[in-house]
C-alpha cells in the first residue's frame, strides 16, 4: 500500500503531542532534561507532519 502521506502525518501529530506533554512534565518537575526531550519531540512531530503534507502534494 502506497503511503500517502497520511502515516507520517498522524505520526507526527503523536509526536507532537507527546512532546508537550514531556516538556508540561518537566516543567512541573523542574526537569529540564524532560523538558528538552520534550521540546526535540514537538519538533520530530512537526517535521514528521510537514514531510506527510509534501508527500500528499507529490501524489496528487
Amino acid at each position: 500500500m502506497k503511503n500517502n502521506g497520511m502515516e507520517d502525518k498522524l505520526k507526527g501529530l503523536g509526536n507532537k503531542a507527546k512532546g508537550t506533554a514531556k516538556e508540561a512534565w518537566g516543567d512541573a518537575t523542574n526537569d529540564a532534561r524532560s523538558k528538552a526531550e520534550g521540546k526535540a519531540d514537538q519538533l520530530k512531530g512537526d517535521l514528521q507532519h510537514s514531510v506527510g503534507k509534501a508527500k500528499d502534494k507529490f501524489n496528487h
